[in-house]
């Protein structure tokens, strides 16, 4: 199966040929002839499957046969949920239509909004945005939704883990009824089934993958730590396994930044991407990150979804995730395009719960390689195939509340001394006629 048994124009052929894209992927197979027929659509894939080309190719497709966006309008809009992936997804677009008379354009916040209302006055074909600055905008008067013929909504899943849904609700409050919806979501939970029932007409479902699945070109394995040692413990697996580019996830923002100062320290070229660093110093950090520039890019779950990088051999999980679902989301950094990759992750005893539920999630037990000299002196619990904890069993006891320590099951205190009788309580302690028993006394 060839894009061109697909239905799309030559335009986009020939675009895809630059790119150098020979053969659909399944998401692309099912997906562009429904969307060129104009289908709602509600397709789950993972990362990496290649979904944007899958809504994307088609769009243009369709667009470029209609009329242009009138001022201050759009003709398609694309809600993602972060900043990064507005990029990334405007960026795709740019690409896949560089010989269509399509326009195209990515808003979001953390940025001034001036720019964004200046641009728009000219009219934009498609327009990816967060839910937060279109609303923004579109109360400003700066964007008109008359003209809106496809609503794209990517990574819902994602939307709404974020809190986005009464933004969400708004959007779609103010948006034509009739038009063309397409949701994509990484797994189908029963507020993506629900949004679906709610908002879209007899589309068409697709599941690529099985639901929370793992790319299996990944290995993935745990080396447990204790938490203080953990940033020792890096910079040693950095130096020992010379590792190139590292793709490094840590739980809070002043994580982020302590790391990055440490490996500064030690003259390691490393940058952060998280919520608090303005916009444009994100997309630097991300772009030498990219160019080669800075080896070690450190981040939050904020970059978990929608980095575009390639042949990114190593994702380190330096603190687990507390949604096991963004575990999935991060390592699917690594192991693209048929590549293979390694996923690590330093975990201490604090993060037992989380793993086991990683491993809930995934079906797997994530194999455990201790590093010589950083055994941890707080123990991470084991799981079972389940991705419960397992509990170490307790030591059994012996009469007179001693331990049996070496001693067979049967030992009954035969040590070469009397067993001495278990002392009686004192509210017991009496004698037969009811009084009180030698040596007690109250005491109040």
């Amino acid at each position: 199966m060839t894009f061109a048994s697909l239905g799309l124009a030559a335009p986009l052929l020939q675009a895809l040929e630059t790119l150098g894209y020979k053969t659909p992927t399944p998401i692309q197979l099912q997906a562009i002839p429904a969307v060129l027929s104009g289908r709602d659509l509600m397709a789950a894939a993972q990362t990496g499957t290649g979904k944007t080309a899958g809504f994307a190719l088609p769009v243009l497709q369709r667009l470029s046969e209609g009329e242009k966006a009138s001022s201050n309008s759009i003709r398609a809009l694309v809600l993602v949920p972060t900043r990064e992936l507005a990029e990334q997804v405007q960026a795709s677009f740019r690409q896949y239509g560089e010989h269509l008379p399509v326009s195209t354009y990515a808003t979001y916040g953390g940025v001034s909004i001036n720019p964004q209302m200046m641009r728009l006055r000219r009219g934009v074909d498609i327009l990816v945005a967060t839910p937060g600055r279109l609303l923004d905008l579109f109360r400003q008067n700066a964007i008109k939704f008359k003209q809106v013929e496809t609503l794209i909504l990517d990574e819902a899943d994602r939307m709404l883990d974020l809190g986005f849904a009464q933004e969400l609700a708004a959007v779609f409050a103010a948006l034509p009824k009739q038009r063309q919806t397409l949701l994509f979501s990484a797994t189908f939970s029963d507020e993506i089934r629900s949004m679906a029932k709610a908002r879209l007409h007899d589309p068409l479902s697709i599941e690529i993958s099985p639901r929370n699945s793992t790319v299996k070109a990944i290995k993935q394995w745990v080396v447990p730590v204790d938490k203080k040692r953990k940033p020792e413990l890096f910079l040693k697996m950095l130096k020992d396994r010379r590792w190139g580019q590292v793709l490094v996830f840590v739980k809070t923002r002043k994580g982020v930044d302590e790391l990055v100062s440490q490996l500064l320290a030690k003259k390691i070229k490393a940058d952060a991407i998280h919520g608090d660093k303005p916009q444009p110093a994100r997309l630097r950090a991300l772009e030498s990150f990219k160019a080669g520039e800075i080896q070690i890019l450190v981040a939050t779950d904020v970059a978990a979804r929608g980095l575009d990088i390639d042949d990114l051999p190593q994702v380190v999980n330096f603190d687990l995730p507390i949604v096991a679902e963004d575990y999935i989301h991060r390592i699917g950094r690594t192991g693209r395009a048929g590549a293979t990759g390694e996923a690590i992750s330093l975990v201490c005893a604090d993060e037992a719960p989380l793993l086991a539920a990683i491993e809930t999630l995934t079906k797997q037990t994530l194999s455990r390689d201790e590093e010589p000299g950083f055994e941890p002196d707080h123990r991470v619990p084991m799981t079972n195939g389940a991705g419960q904890l397992v509990k170490k069993p307790k030591k059994p006891k012996v009469p007179g509340g001693r331990a049996a320590k070496n001693l067979p099951s049967n030992w009954e205190g035969f040590d070469g001394a009397p067993a001495k009788p278990a002392r009686r309580s004192a509210a017991k302690a009496t004698n037969s006629a009811g009084g009180k028993a030698p040596g007690t006394s109250r005491s109040r």
